[in-house]
Order: structure tokens, then C-alpha cells, then sequence
């Protein structure tokens, strides 16, 4: 009978195994200690042995490792004990919404690689970790990065990079959406940013778990998006993972290792970016600034906030000083979509107009000509495939047209509730996805039903 015995070892210097000599080289390439440990693509990990004991050593071989004061065993379980508790999970209660939250990767596998430049056309120089100037930047333009990977729907890579030179992992996306000169990783992003008390979370802020131990165990990073239930138990993340970069509704902090990350915001925020309290951008100007006959710096800036959230179709020219019909009809197109109604929706931007606009948080200006039920462009139902009938879209139909709904809910950013296809049979994923596009028209009630009609089908499609 054998005794199984677990020892960690390091390679031995003048073993010419290759073994040893493959670990000793991966070793050498490594980031030191106290830079966050070996990056998840270059460091060597140290290996775990069995050693097997023969049976006729076993009794004095036990008898004096239970005096030895270095117990291998002992070491042995501690260590287990503490690489289990680095990767616990944090439970989600199924009684919670978050029963519909379920991801088709809850602990996903993000290896990424070390610092370095960014690549192709946006190659820019040495490593930041070499510590350049920070690069000033807005809340919203933080937001209004992370959300043009997920639209282009980025394929997850550890060694590819995007057009924009950005490495195509969780690091990467963020150094891209915080505007850094480089690709950095979870070992060094933290110190583009001061560290901050998770209830002080805004819109582009991170939650970043680093495992230093072993990098390629659980290390991850997400975007805060802003709170998704009074309770500030959920929140919007953006994330690269696989199979591409994605947003969604996440629990506070992630689906693993929830205790383990940490918040930060960066330190170049253009305004406000302080120790995490107050607000991150200028404080609203005042209704007087904005109507018939105003002409300022802050009608420019509304113009372009509304631009930035999907109001480009609105200015023929623009946006500029001068107010102007495009500039209202944007303002309202934005204040609808946020489900606002009569005064709250008259186009002239108030405190909660501005404070949306300039944090990059509530809902864009829907993807339509109109971009509201009040009118507007020409030619709006020629954009979109003609509607089929509701009767396509019930349980228990499986038709070309669910097919197609489906996929653009996808291409569209509401595609959570597929846990997989999408496909042509109507399901109450469909539904619920469907309900949440609605919603985020600004329509309630019957309204936002989760079933299809004429006017969710135009604005899908548009």
C-alpha cells in the first residue's frame, strides 16, 4: 500500500532535465513580485508532485513526519486551504432576479497577456507601465468606448488586437476604454487608478480582481455601468470575455470570487475624479442657457452629449453654439427614451437631462429615424423588413420570423436571456428579451408585453 505525500517544488538550478530547464526559462522571462506577480501568458507556475512512498517505509515515514516541525503534509492542506478560499464563489440567491441573470460562462476563463504597446495602427511607443502621463478623460467617454466593442461584438483573444491597438482580453478592453497608452494587465492596472469604496461606484469605474498567486486563476476586470436596482446589489457590466466583449446585468461585484475584487477610478477623470464622492462632471448650467435665442459653450456641449448617445441623425450641421430645432428634438428624443412624458419631455434639458447626459448613464436615443412616437424622418418603415403578424411570435410557433426577431435582439444588445441559439422556435427567453427592448423604449405596461408588434418591430429593425 503507498502513502500519497504533495510537495511543491521549484525546479532545481543545476538539473538538466527538460522539465527544469522549460521551467527555469519561463521563470527568468517573469514579472518580478512586486508588480503584481507572473503575468497569466509568460509565468511558470510552480508544480504540484505526487510522490509515491513504499509500503514498507510508511510506518516510520509517518511516525516521523508527525514530530518534523516542517510537516509537508501540514503545508500541504494549508496550501490547499488558501488557493480555495483565493476562487471561492460568491452565491447567488435563486430567489433573487438573478434567476434570469444565469450566464453561459459564470466563472469565465480570462488568460491574458503581460503589459506592452498597442499594435498595427495604433502602435504608440514603449509599455505604459513605464509610467507616462495620464490622459484626461470624461466619464462618458469612458462609457461611449467600452460600449463600441460591444457593438462591434470583439472576439476574446489573449494575443490578438483590435483595429485600435488594444489587446483583445478583460485588461485590454479596459486600458482601450480608459484611453491608455498601452495594453496593461490586472497586475498593473491598478495604479491608473485610486482605489474607492464599492457604494462610490460610477460609470466608468472598475472592479478589478487580480489573484497574484496565480494570475490565470480567476483574474478579471469589468467596467461599472451604473446600478441596476435600488438595492445596489446589481449593476451594468461591460466586460471583455468569451466569446466577445459584452454588457449586462451582473451581481455586485461578479458570478466568482465577488469578495476578491476591488473598486477603482481612474485618475485622469477630467473633473471630479477626487477620492469618490461627489459628482464627476460639471454641475448643470441652468434651464436659461438653453431654448430659443441661446447662444453658448453649453448648447455645444448638450449638442454633442446628445450626438455621443445616439442623436447624430437630428443635426444636419452641428452641433453648435446657436440653440436650434435639432437641438430640442434630440433633447426630447432623449428624454423619451428615458420614459419620460409631457414636461419632462418638452426638450429642454433640466438637472436630470444634464446629469444623465454628462455621467454617460440612463438609455440612448433609440435607432430610429423618428427616434420617438412624435414624428420625424421620412422613408422610416422602408428601413425594416415588413412586420409578418403577431401570430408568428406566440409559445409553441417555430417560424423564420422568430429566427430573424431572435438575432437582431442579439446584433441589438438584448440577447441575455438566451442561455443558447437563439432559433426559430418562440421561447420564453424570446419574450423576456423582447420585454426588455420594449422597455427600453420607455413603454410600460401593456405596451412592453414582450410580444412583438408593428412599432417594436420598426424600431427593431430600423
Amino acid at each position: 500500500m503507498t502513502v500519497p505525500a504533495f510537495e511543491e517544488y521549484v525546479p532545481a538550478i543545476d538539473c538538466t532535465c527538460a522539465g527544469c530547464a522549460a521551467q527555469r526559462r519561463a521563470a527568468a522571462s517573469a514579472l518580478p513580485v512586486r508588480d503584481g506577480g507572473h503575468p497569466a501568458a509568460h509565468g511558470a507556475r510552480r508544480a504540484l508532485v505526487l510522490v509515491t512512498t513504499a509500503g514498507a517505509v510508511m510506518s516510520a515515514g509517518v511516525a516521523e513526519a508527525a514530530s518534523a516541525p516542517g510537516d509537508r503534509a501540514t503545508e500541504a492542506a494549508g496550501a490547499a486551504r488558501t488557493d480555495k478560499a483565493t476562487v471561492s464563489v460568491d452565491p447567488v440567491d435563486p430567489a433573487d432576479e438573478g434567476a434570469s441573470l444565469t450566464p453561459a460562462d459564470p466563472g469565465p476563463d480570462s488568460p491574458q497577456g503581460a503589459p506592452g504597446p498597442r499594435h498595427g495602427a495604433g502602435a504608440s511607443g514603449p509599455p505604459s507601465s513605464t509610467g507616462t502621463t495620464l490622459r484626461k478623460t470624461s466619464r462618458a467617454a469612458i462609457i461611449n468606448r467600452a460600449k463600441k466593442w460591444v457593438s462591434a461584438q470583439v472576439p476574446y483573444s489573449m494575443n490578438k488586437y483590435w483595429s485600435d491597438g488594444y489587446r483583445q482580453d478583460c485588461s485590454g478592453y479596459v486600458s482601450m476604454a480608459w484611453n491608455l497608452p498601452g495594453n496593461e494587465w490586472t497586475g498593473s492596472l491598478a495604479k491608473y487608478g485610486t482605489r474607492i469604496a464599492r457604494e462610490k461606484l460610477q460609470p466608468g469605474d472598475i472592479l478589478l480582481f487580480h489573484n497574484p498567486s496565480n494570475p490565470s486563476k480567476g483574474s478579471h476586470v469589468t467596467i461599472f455601468g451604473g446600478w441596476t436596482d435600488s438595492t445596489h446589489t446589481r449593476y451594468t457590466a461591460y466586460e471583455q470575455t468569451k466569446p466577445h466583449t459584452r454588457k449586462q446585468t451582473t451581481p455586485m461585484a461578479y458570478w466568482t470570487n465577488s469578495g476578491s475584487y476591488v473598486a477603482y477610478r481612474y485618475k485622469g477623470l477630467s473633473s471630479g475624479s477626487g477620492s469618490g464622492g461627489g459628482s464627476s462632471t460639471k454641475a448643470f448650467p441652468g434651464a436659461g442657457n438653453f431654448g430659443p435665442g441661446s447662444r453658448n459653450n453649453y448648447v455645444t456641449q448638450l449638442g454633442t452629449m446628445l450626438v455621443d448617445r445616439g442623436g447624430k441623425r437630428f443635426y444636419k450641421v452641428g452641433p453648435g453654439p446657436g440653440w436650434g430645432e435639432a437641438d430640442r428634438r434630440a433633447t426630447q428624443a432623449f428624454q423619451k427614451a428615458q420614459g419620460w412624458k409631457g414636461k419632462e419631455a418638452d426638450g429642454i434639458p433640466g438637472p436630470d437631462t444634464w446629469h444623465l447626459l454628462a455621467n454617460g448613464t440612463g438609455r440612448d436615443i433609440p435607432g430610429t429615424r423618428s427616434g420617438s412616437r412624435s414624428g420625424g424622418g421620412q422613408g422610416d418603415s422602408s428601413s425594416a423588413p415588413t412586420f409578418p403578424g403577431r401570430g408568428h411570435f406566440r409559445p409553441g410557433q417555430s417560424n423564420s420570423h422568430v429566427d430573424k426577431l431572435s438575432k437582431q435582439l442579439v446584433k441589438k444588445g438584448f440577447g441575455k436571456y438566451y442561455l443558447s441559439g437563439p432559433g426559430p422556435r418562440w421561447t420564453e427567453a424570446d419574450r423576456r428579451n423582447v420585454e426588455a427592448f420594449q422597455r427600453a423604449q420607455g413603454w410600460r405596461g401593456g405596451a412592453a408585453d414582450g410580444y412583438p408588434g408593428p412599432e417594436t418591430w420598426r424600431r427593431l429593425f430600423a
